[in-house]
């Protein structure tokens, strides 16, 4: 059985309490968007950029047994660790778990905060784009 959403939103938090000041987060950020699941050529496009984000990052989802799976990329260091952070996150989910999941542990790791305002935006704009992905899937979705 897979961590839920929650389990691995706690599990990151718990991470991120570990390290003592803001300097260390953000290297830890940058080391999980280094081990972010590459995204394929193919979708590095404008189909699948987000907007509304300073850097360039894409996302690319696609359903694998009636979950959603994500792969990105972003130009930027810490934007690359963001989005690996949501990836982390919702990847191998249901698109109505994805739907139901909260944010709060953005805040939890005092993310938000802590980005400067368009990074903080961008962040609310990766979000969101998770959330379109699993309204777009949602429909797909086998009854077990």
């Amino acid at each position: 059985m897979l961590d839920s959403i929650k389990d691995i939103q706690d599990e990151i938090v718990e991470e991120f309490a570990f390290f003592e000041d803001w300097m260390q987060r953000y290297e830890h950020m940058i080391s999980l968007g280094k081990s972010l699941p590459l995204i394929s050529p193919e979708f590095k496009n404008d189909d699948h950029i987000i907007k509304g984000c300073q850097s360039k990052v894409w996302v690319h989802a696609a359903l694998e047994d009636n979950k959603l799976v994500f792969t990105a990329d972003s130009d930027a260091i810490i934007t690359k660790g963001i989005i690996a952070i949501l990836i982390r996150a919702f990847s191998n989910q249901k698109p109505m778990d994805i739907l139901d999941a909260s944010t709060d542990f953005i805040d939890e790791i005092g993310l938000k905060e802590h980005l400067s305002a368009t990074r903080a935006n961008g962040l609310v704009s990766m979000i969101k784009q998770i959330k379109l992905y699993a309204v777009a899937y949602q429909t797909q979705v086998k009854d077990a």
